[in-house]
Order: structure tokens, then sequence, then C-alpha cells
């Protein structure tokens, strides 16, 4: 099994805010990640596919269409866009990093399982939000953890 990665940037202003509590829990919860007229970050986004090698090209996938999947998928949605109110795809989620990564995932996951012509897929998504921020996104390691209710 081959592990490639590309590494792509995109800039963006998001909010945490949880709207089915008061204003001081998502204050005292998401502190000056929750001012209300939002905050940006320069995110970095790493996608690695896990896969063999084609014979015919010696590729896991092409990284020409790797780089346009990651593209079309996810940074011309959300470069230059505030996540809460712009990207259609994190509607009604609180756009944590951890959020973000987990969305990421799932909407490039299909394209590049087809764009691996010797059967790879999306291994993970790792989003940094600052460089001490940093959410990973692995499916087949973590089990799908189900909503936390008080």
């Amino acid at each position: 099994m081959i592990y490639v990665t590309r590494k792509e940037h995109f800039n963006a202003a998001h909010r945490l805010h949880n709207p089915e509590k008061s204003d001081a829990w998502n204050q005292e919860t998401f502190g000056k990640c929750n001012h209300p007229n939002w905050h940006g970050h320069n995110y970095t986004l790493e996608v690695t596919v896990a896969g063999y090698v084609h014979p015919d090209t010696g590729y896991v996938i092409d990284l020409g269409k790797l780089k346009h999947i990651i593209y079309d998928r996810v940074i011309s949605k959300c470069d230059h866009r505030n996540l809460n109110l712009d990207v259609d795809f994190i509607q009604g989620v609180i756009p944590s990093t951890e959020n973000l990564a987990r969305l990421f995932y799932e909407q490039m996951a299909e394209d590049i399982a087809s764009g691996c012509p010797a059967g790879g897929k999306l291994y993970s998504v790792k989003l940094y939000e600052t460089e001490n921020n940093i959410a990973y996104f692995i499916p087949e390691v973590i089990p799908r953890i189900e909503k936390v209710t008080d």
C-alpha cells in the first residue's frame, strides 16, 4: 500500500456557535471563536490517498487529478468565504476543525476513489486551522462516534 498526500491552502472565516445553547454558554465554551462578527484562518489541507501503484503509470492517483478534485469539491467552495453562511455542505454544522475535516472527506471520497485506476481510496484528511491546531479524519481507524447528549 502506498500513501500519496497533496497539500493545499485556503482562507476562510467562521464562527463557532451552537444555536441550541445560550449566548452565555457559547461565549464560555468557544471564547474568542464565538465572536459575533466572525474570525478567520489561513487553513492548510492535506489529503492522503491510499492505494496500489498502477503498472502503466506508476501512480496511485494522478496528482493533477487529485489537485482538481480538491479544488472542485472543497477549495472553490470555501476559499475566501464565510464557512457558516456561504458553503452549502457546511450548513447546520458547527464549523470546528474536527467537523470540517470530516465534511471535506465526505465531499471528496467518491471522486478520489473513481480517480484511482489500481484500486485506491481517500485515506485521510488533515486540516490545520493554525500551525498548532490540527484535526485528522481517518474513518478506517476511528469508528463513528454517536452524538453526545446532555
